[in-house]
Parts: C-alpha cells; sequence; structure tokens
C-alpha cells in the first residue's frame, strides 16, 4: 500500500514518519499492496488531529481523531477506521447472503476520486472531481457514511440519473432526484 504523510502546520520527521506507517500499515491485511493511504496531520488548538483517507477496492474510507499526543491520534484514527472497515464488511457479508444477485453490482461500484484543486476564485475555495459510477441508494448511503459526509452524488443504476443523498437532521436520509 502507497502510504503519503503529509504535515499541515506541523513538521514530520523520519522517526514520527516511520512510526505512522508501522501503524497504518495494519491494513495491508485487507486490501494488500493496492490500494492509497492519505496521513493528514494537523494542529488544532493544544491538540493534534490525525485524518486518514484510504482509497482501496474502488471505495474510499475516511476518519478522523484528535489527540494532545501525536500517537495517540494516530492509534484513535486507525482504530476508527479499521471499525468502518470491519463494519462495512459485515453489512457486505449481510446482503450477499440475503441478496446474492447483488454481489455483481457491489463489485463493478465504486467510490468517488477525488482530485482537490484549490482555486483563486473568493467565492470558490475547494473544487472536487470524481467519476460517477452506478450504485443504489443504499450502496450511496453506506459509501456517505464511509466518508463520513453529510450528502453524496451519484449515478443512480435503477433510473439512470444523478442523485444526491443526504443526511437529515432527525438521524433520516433524504434524496434528490432531479428532473431533466
Amino acid at each position: 500500500m502507497k502510504i503519503t504523510t503529509q504535515g499541515n502546520g506541523i513538521k514530520i520527521g523520519d522517526r514520527l514518519q516511520k512510526k505512522i506507517t508501522d501503524k497504518v500499515s495494519k491494513f495491508n491485511k485487507y486490501f494488500g499492496d493496492e490500494g492509497t493511504m492519505n496521513v493528514r496531520i494537523r494542529p488544532e488548538g493544544k491538540k493534534v488531529v490525525v485524518e486518514l483517507t484510504l482509497k482501496a477496492d474502488g471505495k474510499i474510507y475516511r476518519a478522523e481523531a484528535a489527540d494532545e499526543e501525536i500517537l495517540n491520534a494516530v492509534d484513535r484514527t486507525v482504530d476508527k477506521l479499521e471499525s468502518q472497515i470491519r463494519k462495512q464488511k459485515t453489512k457486505f457479508l449481510k446482503k450477499k447472503k440475503e441478496y446474492p444477485q447483488i454481489v455483481n453490482l457491489l463489485e463493478d461500484d465504486g467510490a468517488a476520486d477525488f482530485d482537490i484543486e484549490n482555486e483563486i476564485e473568493s467565492k470558490i475555495t475547494r473544487r472536487k472531481e470524481f467519476d460517477l459510477r452506478p450504485m443504489t441508494t443504499e450502496d450511496a448511503i453506506l459509501q456517505m457514511e464511509m466518508l463520513g459526509h453529510s450528502f453524496f452524488v451519484y449515478l443512480d443504476s435503477e433510473t439512470d440519473s444523478v442523485c444526491v443523498i443526504y443526511k437529515r437532521q432527525d438521524g433520516n436520509y433524504g434524496l434528490l432526484e432531479p428532473k431533466y
């Protein structure tokens, strides 16, 4: 697995880089050499925030944690990410037993590949481009939860239209289906 570590407002030395690499290398057991891991560390007040983004098997997994010590924050973030992966795997295996026909569809679905570009314009501060891949509403909800986002844009495999799933304040989900 390719691991990239970057510090925003903090310098990451070789020893810290090695320790972080050792801790996140545990994800090799899930994905082998495939996939990329981006580790972003930034100070936030007296704490240090560690953000892990793992792209593997066409999916994106993301976790974030803060602590006063960098390695404690890394440990907490790794635990969160591993918990997400296990949860998603359990849901997938449950679906596989209940709906064997969905296995092929789930193998073909993917997460958005994000290319982040900072813009000069004053109103647009960040731009993301991603590929739309067909998926069901339920798969879009799973992907949104794995990313930790409040909304997710996807191509609905049933209607073949671009849709947006979002998390409502009451804990339920909303679906935006444009007419065009």
